[in-house]
């Protein structure tokens, strides 16, 4: 693979549990964001047919952090193909088990042409070192976030999701090869909201991420598409 940096691109997360809210934002921000992001939070309010409805022509991240026994993920990829995200998440600390059954899963029950790129998260950007610590891993977030992706990418994933503090980190250690998501994402003057772990896009993007999620910042906004067009301008500057 070539070393040649991917550009870094935009997702917006769509998180509400309201329909129609989300299906304004996603129509709104069409032409302004390279993807949109649907969640548990959604998912679990309105329904897979609303998720369907909403991302409707758009590419789609689905954001779901599956995290179970390798048989039931597996099923779960399989119920997801009718969706055709084009980013799915699992968890990494599932296992190596769980990894490759959703990997075999994923080959199996979508398209050549129409296969989710699936993504191990690796640790929450909610957690920081003393957050970590209290669940019982040592070490802190980096020593987990390349433990983690190294056995992610091991075992078949496609990428990682991780902060934007690992990103360096993964490509010292891991290369160019993993598509590397990164949440916790806030424009310079932004509230930090529930995020430990975050940076500005042009730092992300600087520090070797291909895509960069951005929630509140832009829904939020009073011209959501004014903002979007701002962090994409900030991350083609």
């Amino acid at each position: 693979m070539s070393d040649t940096p991917r550009p870094t691109k935009l997702i917006v997360a769509l998180d509400t549990q309201d329909t129609a809210q989300a299906r304004q934002w996603a129509t709104g921000l069409a032409g302004h964001v390279d993807m949109i992001k649907l969640g548990l939070e959604f998912a679990y309010a309105a329904g897979f047919d609303a998720v369907s409805d909403v991302a409707g022509t758009q590419p789609l991240f689905l954001d779901l952090k599956l995290h179970d026994i390798p048989n039931t993920v597996a099923s779960a990829v399989r119920s997801l193909s009718r969706l055709r995200p084009r980013l799915l998440t699992l968890h990494a600390s599932g296992g190596r088990a769980m990894m490759q059954a959703a990997r075999a899963a994923c080959d199996e029950a979508f398209p050549a042409d129409a296969r989710p790129q699936l993504l191990a998260v690796t640790v929450l950007t909610s957690l920081d070192d003393a957050g970590l610590a209290e669940t019982g891993v040592q070490g802190g977030a980096r020593d987990q976030v390349l433990r983690l992706g190294a056995l992610a990418m091991d075992s078949g994933m496609d990428g990682l999701v991780c902060s934007a503090h690992e990103l360096a980190p993964l490509r010292q250690e891991l290369g160019r090869a993993p598509v590397l998501v990164t949440p916790g994402i806030r424009p310079a003057g932004s509230d930090q909201g529930d995020q430990k772990r975050i940076m500005t896009p042009a730092q992300a993007r600087d520090a070797g991420a291909d895509w960069i999620v951005v929630g509140r910042p832009i829904t939020r906004a009073a011209d959501p598409a004014a903002a979007a067009a701002a962090i994409a301008a900030e991350l083609a500057g």
